[in-house]
């Protein structure tokens, strides 16, 4: 199955059909996993949207970034994957992963964030 069909790339719920479509090279697999974020649990979504995270695509780097921010604001946490993949992009003002930043630090519990992430939590708002 296609990301083409009448639910769309971001209603995608399948990780099973997320795969096939990715080893197909569908184009629109960041928007895909924004779906998983939305319609799976996260341990299913995780890999998938980590993976989506290092697509050449910056436009669907930066949907998959968004998934990451909507599995953090719906399940009020992240797999040690995801936050590896922030880590690996950067916390600073001009990343891609800026906002999912923004949204592991405001809705993940701050005792349950990785000790590099707590430092960009800090008073003045800048990550070192």
């Amino acid at each position: 199955m296609g990301l083409g069909d009448r639910r769309g790339a971001a209603g995608h719920r399948d990780p099973a059909d997320w795969d096939a479509v990715f080893e197909h090279g569908e184009r629109r697999l960041g928007t895909a996993a924004i779906g998983l974020a939305l319609n799976c649990p996260l341990e299913e979504a995780s890999p998938r949207i980590a993976r989506a995270t290092r697509l050449p695509d910056r436009d669907q780097r930066g949907f998959a970034f968004t998934a990451v921010g909507t599995a953090a604001r719906l399940t009020g946490a992240l797999t040690p994957e995801l936050h590896a993949v922030l880590r690996a992009e950067g916390p600073g003002s001009t990343s891609i992963a800026v906002n999912a930043v923004d949204d592991t630090l405001t809705f993940v519990p701050f005792r349950e964030l990785p000790p590099w992430l707590k430092r960009c939590a800090c008073p003045a708002g800048r990550c070192p």
